[in-house]
Parts: C-alpha cells; structure tokens; sequence
C-alpha cells in the first residue's frame, strides 16, 4: 500500500493538501457546535440571556453549518477528482506494464487474473484513495478534538474518555488484524470466478454442443459457493465492529449522564456542560464508528495493493534490445543449437534445434501434436527467449533487436485466428496503420479472401464482432493473414493458419502466396505434409527433436518419422511418384 501511496500520491499532492484542509476546517466547525449549545443551555434558557442571545447562537450555528458544508463540498469534489486521477493513471501504468511482459509471465499470472488485477483491485485502491482525503484527518481530529475540548470542561468526568476510547481502538485493532487474510483470499476467489465466467462464455458454442450446460452451471456454482463461504466469513468479523463500538461508547454517554448529573447537583457542572459532553461523546462514537469502516475498507486496498504490487514487481523475462538496423548477408533466419523449456529447470520443449532459412525461402515445420512446431516459430519474433543456443534474424540475435523493429520485419499469423471488433479495414491495417486501399485488397487477394469480401454488406467497411465471431472459420484465417500482408514482412509466420480451409483453397493461397512474397521468408506450420512438401527446405520435429531436415525427396529418403506421416496422409501412387 506504501508503495503505490509513494508511487501515486506525489501527483496530487495539491488535491490532498486542500481537499484536507477543506475537511478540518468542517471538523473544528463541528467541534466548536457542543460548546455554543452548552452557552445556549446555560446563558439562553438558564441565564439571563433570553431569546436575543439564543437567536444570535442559534444564527451561528446555522452559518458555521452552512460554512462547513461548504469546505465538505470541496473536498468531495477534490476527494473524487484524485481518486478518479490515481486510478486513471495506475490502470494506464498496468496496461503497459502488461503488455511490456513476455508470454511467459502472461502464461504464469493468467489472463482472469490479469483483468481482476486491473478492475477491481485498482477500484478498491481507487476508493481508499478518496477516503484517505476525505476522512483521514477529520475522523482522527474529531476523536482527539473532541477528548480535548471535554478535558477543557472538566478533568474528571472526562475519565470515561479514558476508558473508553482505548475499548474502541482495541476491537478495531482485533477485527482489522483477523480479517486482512481472509480479504486476500476473497481476491484469489474472484479470480477464480473470472476464470471460469470467461472459459463459460468464451467457449458457449462448444458448451451447448456437448451439452455442459448443467455441468458449467455447477462449476460457476462451486466458485461462487467459496466467494460466499470466504465473504461471510470476514462479513461476521466486520459486523462485530458497529455494535461492540456502539455498546461501548452507549454505555460511556450513560457513565457520562450519571456521573455529570451528580457534578450538577453539587454545582461542580452546569446542565449545558453535561450536554456538550454528551453530544462530545456522540461526536466520538460516529467517528470512530467511521474509522471502523475506514480500516475495513483500507484492509481491502491492502490486500488489493498487494495484488497490484506482485503485477509490477514482475519482470520482463524478454528485455528489448537497442539494434534497429537491418542485418546484412543471405541469411533471414538461423538457430545455432538452440534448447527451450517453458520452466525454468523444467523439461525442455525443443532440443538443439539448428538450421538457417535464406532470404527468400519457404520452410516448412511438420510433426506430431505437441512436437514443438508452434513453439520453435514463437521463438522467431522472441515472443520467448531461447533457454540455450541463439536465435539470429538477418545475422543478428534476436536478444540485440529493439523489439518493435525486430516484429515490424516478422509478420505472425497465429494458430488461432483472432479478429478484434471494428471493421474489416481497421483489423487489416493493424501492421500498418498508413495501408492504403490497394494495399488491403492486395493483401486479401493474396490470401484468398477477396470472393467473400465482395460479397458483406459493406466490403471493407463491414463491422467484424469481437473475435470474429460473425465469420467462419476458414474466413477468419484469410483475413488473419491478409492482415499478416499487409505490411509486407520480410519474414513470414503461418503457424498452421491454414488448417479451416478446404484443399483447393490451401492450393490457391500457396500458389499465391509463391507469387506475391518472393521476397519474403516463409515459414509454414503444418501437421498436413501436401502444405509443406513443396518448401524449399522442411524441418521434421518429433518430441521436440530436430529428427530430419531437407527437401520433401530427401527426407522420404532419409528420415523414417516424415515417412510415417507421409504414408498417413498420401496416397500409395502420391508416394511412388516422388
């Protein structure tokens, strides 16, 4: 929590300063109100004062109300103000924070997570931020004012002060420091809710067709259950804190009337002073009342702000370089023995990978699920850093690359083809925001995509719903690779992106995609061997071994784990033919 205060605060420094001192003033104005009833009491109605004295008193109370009301006015708008600044700008710090991360550390935290983290966690920060303005100082000043002005009136009536006040401050310290723990755990338990509301309605489709429905519902049922079981838990805890405080301070304004009734009767009080002690009282009592509500609510940002604190403390395992020229020499890519695991000390996903890929060739990646095709393509664009060897692009390493310009050379397109909400140009201009017209229907033709195009309601300006979910599968990724296209990549990254569309289709956007990116390195993922058979090089992965590399002749020739795949996929005259 200090942390971010340190962080964060300095900006608004001017908003806490006024909007404080805005809220003492209110709370020397209501200090002050006791003492002018008690002379209204004593010098209006008991003394000689009469009705003047009590109107003029009464006036007082009327401006010092309305002045007060005033001060509390400024410092709700300034209060609101920096709270809505300080969460604006840590939302901001987060979002780039995030995005600065490799995949790794996304893969480690968890998208839920991630956005419970930015929404919720920084609302409650956001909330005890405006409550430190608005409350920290008055509340504080109207318990010690008020114990303060009751001495002034008389020293020993003011001993219930003492005893109870220390009461008060020993439940808050007890509820405080028994519910902390649970309100992280509340935390984790709203992650879990967001996980499985995001996996529920991200993946409806498929629920429906398996029909999960029921089985989702139970699911959703046990993470809410626990949401529950946790937030009554702290929920008992905080409710203990109005009633023990009220019962304390109820029977300290009683203490207050039967000790101040005997003073009065031997003339040691007036009846005025009694009541300014009671209304004194009833001034601690809601304002300790509200420091009870100000430590549950700061228990919440504790928690919260811890949660906030673990996001930034992480850092990026993918440091961006400072080299944004090109590379010279033939060679567009190369891995030099190269070794990866997801874990560090875990189990290696790719094992001494070497091979180079020249400008202008096309490679293929085959293997079996889960052999390490994705991975080793992922390791190009250093979405992850190799665990050993070196990843080099136009004969740099990777490592050196700033890594903006070192993605502006690769475009990627995904094995999940992801389209985002805005239309069709706006998705296409996505590697290169200044794309003319030409270049998108270039691009579109390129990838086949140009038939269905013509045909929306709109052509390029047709609105695609969040995901795409308003196009089929195979259009989803043409348009993802037009997108790739666009910006005409020296490096190309189809990982397996073709995998929804029919054989004629796949035909025609290899054939074109021969014609239009001669220039460009292409790197195609596939578990099809028709997709690859006609690369320049092919690089067979099993397990995450390099176990054959060459042309598709050679590798029928030499290397039995491309056979077998062959063999499952080509007919037996398709073999006899090579």
């Amino acid at each position: 929590m200090f942390r971010l205060a340190k962080r964060y605060l300095g900006a608004i420094k001017k908003e806490i300063i006024i909007g404080q001192t805005s809220k003492l003033i209110e709370a020397i104005f209501e200090v002050t109100v006791p003492l002018i009833m008690a002379a209204m009491v004593d010098n209006g109605i008991n003394g000689g004062g009469g009705e003047p004295y009590i109107y003029r008193m009464g006036g007082l109370l009327v401006l010092l109300g309305v002045l007060g009301l005033g001060f509390a006015l400024i410092c709700q708008y300034l209060a609101s103000k920096a709270s809505q600044s300080v969460g604006t700008v840590m939302r901001n710090d987060m979002f780039r924070h995030i995005n600065s991360l490799s995949h790794a550390e996304l893969d480690k935290i968890g998208t839920p997570s991630l956005i419970t983290r930015l929404t919720n966690d920084i609302n409650q920060v956001q909330t005890a931020v405006a409550m430190f303005i608005r409350l920290v100082v008055r509340a504080p000043f109207i318990v010690i004012g008020s114990a303060v002005m009751a001495i002034s009136i008389d020293l020993k009536l003011s001993l219930v002060f003492a005893f109870a006040i220390p009461l008060v401050v020993l439940i808050l310290y007890l509820v405080m420091s028994r519910s902390i723990k649970y309100y992280k755990v509340i935390q984790k338990k709203l992650d879990r809710i967001s996980l499985v509301t995001r996996e529920g309605l991200s993946g409806a489709r498929v629920i429906r067709a398996f029909s999960r429905q029921d089985a989702e519902q139970e699911r959703f049922d046990e993470a809410n259950d626990e949401y529950l079981r946790i937030s009554l838990n702290v929920g008992r805890l905080s409710a203990l804190l109005n009633p023990l405080c009220y019962a304390v301070l109820n029977l300290a304004i009683a203490a207050i009337v039967w000790f101040g009734g005997f003073r009065v009767n031997v003339g040691d009080l007036t009846q005025g002073e009694v009541i300014a002690f009671v209304n004194y009282m009833t001034q601690i009592s809601l304002a300790l009342v509200v420091v009870a509500n100000l430590v549950v609510l700061f228990t919440k940002a504790a928690a919260s702000a811890s949660r906030i604190n673990e996001v930034f403390d992480i850092e990026p395992s993918v440091k961006s370089g400072a080299y944004t020229e090109n590379g010279s020499g033939n060679t567009a890519v190369e891995f030099k023995d190269v070794s990866f695991a997801y874990n560090e000390g875990g189990e290696y996903a790719l094992e001494h990978i070497t091979f180079t890929a020249e400008k202008g060739e096309t490679i293929g990646i085959i293997g079996g699920t889960g052999s390490g095709k994705s991975t080793l393509v992922n390791l190009i664009p250093r979405f992850y850093d190799a665990t050993e060897g070196t990843v080099t692009v136009n004969g740099v390493n990777v490592r050196e690359y700033d890594s903006e310009s070192l993605r502006r050379k690769i475009g990627t397109v995904p094995q999940k083809a992801l389209l985002f909400s805005g239309t069709v140009a706006e998705n296409m201009r996505w590697g290169k925001p200044d794309a003319t017209e030409e270049d998108i229907r270039r691009a579109i033709r390129t990838a086949q995509a140009e038939e269905f195009v013509s045909k929306l309601t709109d052509g390029l300006n047709t609105h695609i719903s969040q995901g795409g979910k308003n196009l089929s599968g195979g259009q989803k990724q043409r348009l993802t690779i037009a997108r790739a296209l666009v910006s005409k990549p020296e490096i190309l990254i189809l990982d397996d992106s073709a995998s929804a569309l029919d054989f004629a289709t796949e035909a025609a956007l290899r054939k074109a995609l021969a014609a239009d990116t001669d220039d460009a390195t292409v790197f195609i993922v596939s578990q099809r061997a028709n997709s690859i058979r006609h690369a320049d090089k092919i690089i067979v992965l099993d397990d995450g071994v390099q176990v054959g590399t060459g042309t598709h002749k050679q590798l029928l020739a030499e290397c039995e784990v491309y056979r077998e795949i062959c063999s499952s996929q080509l007919s037996k005259e398709e073999l006899e033919n090579e």
